[in-house]
């Protein structure tokens, strides 16, 4: 058993000779070298910075965006890094045509909000607002995972940047960790939001709300109340999307989770 439990942890770390991740997920690498190689993927170089809870090791979030294609990519040391891809499903889902097919104004209106929200993710916070673990926003079913590919009214396609859980409108959300509020309004098809800058290029989002409980600027605690579920934005029911951004690229947010919560455990 203990052979068992250092391979894996070699795998998680990053000392095995080959390494594999989907499209959509997130990779966390460790190393105690005082000056690690930086990881550059499809022209984006992915840096290593101060774990947040061992403070003579380094920590590397390569988050592989939705739509990086299948490849290989050498790393140091020999390593070998093989991105697949996920196997996501397929969602056909009924809006209202209006939040299907935006009118003019709302077009434009959607692409102030993705300007605005660009903006704010290209701002890594240095330093971490948290040291606990990460948790779900709530107790409930998963009713839509990460990365299923949507067709809205037969027409519009996209994919599902977040992960949907089952809930009543009113139900409360919690913070899913300590961080500084950077969005909190109502958008065209995020409906009522809030957005969680948690430091160093990690960001959470809960979507859809029908109140939101927090403002722009002000510190949360993990597990706070922050919002109500709703049906707000573009959506066929009521529920909540929680999505997860790390380092620029929105990524599975169960997933994530999973793997930074594992690699605290390590400390």
């Amino acid at each position: 058993m203990k052979k068992i439990i250092i391979l894996l942890l070699c795998v998680f770390v990053g000392f095995a000779k080959e390494l594999t991740i989907e499209n959509g997920k997130t990779l966390i690498l460790e190393s105690k070298s005082p000056n690690p190689k930086s990881i550059i993927l499809d022209k984006k170089e992915y840096l290593w910075i101060p774990h947040p809870q061992k403070p003579d090791t380094k920590i590397l979030f390569l988050s592989i965006p939705y739509y990086t294609k299948a490849q290989s990519i050498r790393l140091e040391d020999s390593q070998t890094l093989q991105i697949i891809k996920g196997q996501y499903k397929i969602e056909k889902i009924s809006v209202d045509p209006s939040k299907a097919k935006p009118n003019k104004a709302n077009q434009q209106r959607i692409s102030k909000e993705r300007e605005e929200a660009s903006k704010i993710y290209q701002t890594y916070t240095k330093g971490y607002y948290w040291k606990k673990p990460f948790i779900y926003p709530m107790k409930s079913k998963i009713t839509s995972e990460f990365g299923n590919a949507r067709v809205f009214n037969q027409e519009v396609k996209s994919y599902h940047s977040g992960t949907d859980f089952r809930a009543a409108i009113g139900t409360p959300i919690y913070a899913s960790n300590s961080g500084k509020v950077v969005i909190a309004k109502d958008r065209f098809l995020a409906g009522k939001s809030v957005v969680i800058d948690h430091g160093e290029g990690i960001f959470s989002m809960y979507y859809h709300c029908s109140e939101i409980k927090v403002k722009e600027g002000t510190r949360v605690k993990q597990g706070e109340l922050i919002a109500l579920s709703g049906n707000t934005g573009r959506v066929s029911g009521p529920h909540l999307h929680f999505g997860i951004l790390v380092r620029g690229a929105q990524v599975d947010p169960i997933d994530f989770i999973a793997k930074i919560n594992a690699s605290l455990k390590g400390n």
